[in-house]
């Protein structure tokens, strides 16, 4: 069996030649790949905080990977379900926003769904896109809009208002099913995203949005907000630009 290097190697290529990405729920079997991931968040700030069961990073072993792959325990992978457990104050000052608190079993799957995820969809962004993507940032950004905005005098800032929260699943998953064609990783993917939510001991369930503090989240935000990148790119600016060209043309006059 491939390795994790292998199999994201794979998808990859997949991603960079704009080719469908098919029969890659069967990753989701590999070990390796689960340990990859492991190794990627048992770091991470509050790993070993429980969510709404007893179920943290303690006492990893290989024989726990095995009860979480699926069929191994003839059992389905979890979703990446989130349950409304604190809030958190926006960085603006202005009310707070709703985190979820997954379990481990939960962000290990994560983890691996979104590994896979970024392979595909990394080479395919736009380099105008720096949020939430590897080696990328803020510097990277302002590095960006250095080089390509010479002389530019004045920017225009903008917000997408509760941007997690308002994800349309049904754009979300049409977007994915254009480019996925495996029924079971898009089925995953779309029970995650309806598993509602539990606050102050009362369900209500979720009928737009990422979930708030989840790991595949930043990147699902980032695959839809990609086709904004897109429709700018390659439907507003080529027009502007065309007209920019020809005032800068030098008229003839006549005699």
């Amino acid at each position: 069996m491939q390795n994790a290097e292998q199999i994201l190697q794979a998808i990859r290529k997949l991603g960079e030649k704009r080719l469908p990405l098919t029969r890659v729920y069967r990753c989701l079997f590999s070990e390796d790949l689960f340990l990859a991931a492991y190794a990627k968040i048992y770091k991470n700030q509050g790993i070993l905080t429980p969510g709404t069961e007893n179920d943290t990073a303690d006492d990893m072993s290989i024989e726990r990977i095995h009860t979480i792959i699926p069929g191994t325990a003839r059992r389905k992978v979890s979703s990446f379900d989130h349950r409304v457990a604190s809030t958190s104050p926006k960085k603006n000052g202005k009310g707070t926003r709703p985190l979820g608190l997954p379990n481990f079993t939960e962000k290990l799957v994560e983890e691996v769904l979104r590994m896979i995820l970024e392979a595909y969809y990394e080479p395919r962004f736009r380099d105008c896109s720096h949020g939430f993507r590897p080696n990328r940032g803020c510097h990277t950004a302002l590095e960006y809009l250095a080089e390509h905005f010479i002389g530019t005098t004045w920017f225009i800032e903008g917000d997408v208002k509760g941007c997690y929260d308002n994800i349309s699943h049904e754009i979300l998953m049409g977007i994915l099913t254009r480019d996925i064609q495996d029924g079971r990783l898009l089925n995953l993917i779309q029970i995650g995203l309806k598993a509602g939510i539990v606050d102050e001991w009362e369900y209500k369930p979720t009928f737009s949005g990422t979930p708030q503090g989840g790991i595949v989240s930043p990147l699902l935000a980032n695959i839809f907000l990609h086709e904004l990148d897109t429709y700018v790119e390659d439907e507003l600016i080529p027009p502007i630009q065309q007209r920019q060209t020809q005032s800068r043309k030098p008229r003839l006059q006549s005699l």
